[in-house]
């Protein structure tokens, strides 16, 4: 048999990209997948490298490794920076340009601060591994600081820590956080006691978790301040730098501050030339299509695309990897001759997440679990999800230790510059 002739080209091997990926096995196609990055990242377990629960290694595997055995694939390292929709070609940094008769663009999204791109510096988002080291980094260096400072309200300012969102990736820091200071530190240090951290969720709406259920966003709120997390809700962020963060007429001083508050999608709207929403995600047509462009299709935390009840699919793993699913349907079909549009139709699974090492809120609209059994059922999804057995076991293993004892083994500073003085 001869190579196949038609060329698809996946940007992106996130969720979505992998997904289709997947899916395309045994047709004939051949594939390039292309990533500014060499490994696939589980962002959904993310911020637990981000609190010293899990290590890089068991939510991130190289994307050559899980596509070794398909031969039909061809993995490139590079970063793109424009489409030419008409010579169809993908540009890359270096200057070389990759043909397609199919583009997929699954590229993801970075974090956004509302127009005041100048907080990155000070509260740095999550949603790489990098990120994540960074974030550790700066929660571990707080404590290791104020374990040397003998100015009391410099010393509290350290102990102080802020996570600017109350979406999912905020509580979960937030409880995260909260038990690591009170919990995992807890005796290790001699001229502080780490139980008077102050842990501080900032959200501008009027409750956290505001894509769940009412009664799931209370709950959530009253586990947090079991655990000591203070909430402070109905007043956005106005400002902040190295010294803290002002909210309302409220200025906190606070050396650690973390933004889970908003994202941004990746430039492909740029490079398309395309119609994009306020985040910067290209308006599909329903069937994930670039309007005008029936060959570019756009998928994953990169494309708005409505629902019947007029809400945007949303910018979660499971929505992804359906649009994956769909896409590689219709790539099929059109092998085929078939041509027909076929729309997209999302279906929402659930709403998920945990608040500390014992509580979670699961929202699947027929039924909404929180507690403990929430939380088992939230651990089972996610290591059901990992990729293969020995991440699977890793994971379970680390959290039946943090479960059992409270301890954390990822509590390394591993980069960057220690004096933040």
């Amino acid at each position: 048999m001869g190579e196949a002739s038609h060329h698809v080209v996946v940007v992106g091997a996130g969720f979505g990209g992998l997904e289709l990926t997947r899916a395309l096995a045994g047709a004939p196609v051949r594939i390039t997948m292309i990533d500014k990055r060499n490994h696939h990242l589980f962002q959904p377990l993310l911020y637990q490298v981000a609190t010293t629960s899990l290590a890089t290694s068991e939510i991130a595997w190289p994307i050559r490794h899980l596509l070794r055995k398909r031969r039909d694939v061809m993995t490139l390292l590079g970063n793109v920076t424009g489409v030419d929709r008409q010579a169809k070609h993908v540009l890359l940094d270096d200057g070389s340009a990759v043909g397609y008769d199919t583009l997929v663009l699954a590229t993801g999204a970075r974090h956004a601060y509302f127009g005041h791109d100048e907080w990155e510096p000070f509260a740095p988002g999550l949603k790489t591994l990098e990120d994540a080291t960074e974030i550790r980094r700066r929660i571990l260096l707080a404590f290791e600081q104020a374990e040397r400072e003998t100015d009391p309200a410099k010393r509290q300012a350290l102990l102080t820590l802020v996570i600017v969102g109350g979406g999912p990736t905020g509580v979960e820091l937030a409880g995260t956080i909260v038990e690591l200071a009170h919990d995992t530190l807890r005796g290790e240090f001699r001229n502080i006691d780490t139980r008077q951290a102050r842990v501080v969720l900032i959200e501008a709406g009027d409750r956290i978790l505001a894509n769940f259920a009412p009664e799931l966003s209370a709950y959530a709120q009253k586990a947090l301040l079991r655990l000591g997390v203070t909430v402070e809700l109905g007043r956005a962020v106005t400002h902040l730098d190295a010294e803290g963060v002002v909210f309302g007429a409220t200025h906190l001083p606070a050396r650690t501050i973390l933004w889970a508050a908003g994202v941004a999608a990746s430039p492909a709207a740029e490079w398309l030339g395309a119609p994009a929403d306020r985040a910067g995600r290209v308006l599909v047509e329903p069937d994930l299509t670039v309007p005008g462009s029936p060959d570019i299709f756009v998928i994953g935390d990169t494309a708005h695309l409505l629902r019947p009840d007029g809400k945007p699919v949303p910018g979660v793993a499971p929505a992804a990897k359906q649009e994956g699913l769909h896409v590689a349907a219709t790539i099929k079909a059109r092998l085929v001759g078939d041509r027909t549009p076929r729309p997209f139709r999302y279906r929402h699974d659930g709403d998920l997440a945990t608040i500390g090492k014992r509580a979670a809120a699961i929202d699947f609209g027929w039924i909404k679990l929180t507690g403990w059994p929430a939380w088992w059922l939230w651990g089972i999804a996610h290591i059901y999800f990992l990729i293969d057995f020995r991440n699977r076991l890793a994971v379970s293993l680390s959290w039946l230790w943090i479960y059992s004892t409270g301890q954390r083994s990822a509590r390394l500073i591993t980069q960057g510059d220690h004096d933040r003085s």
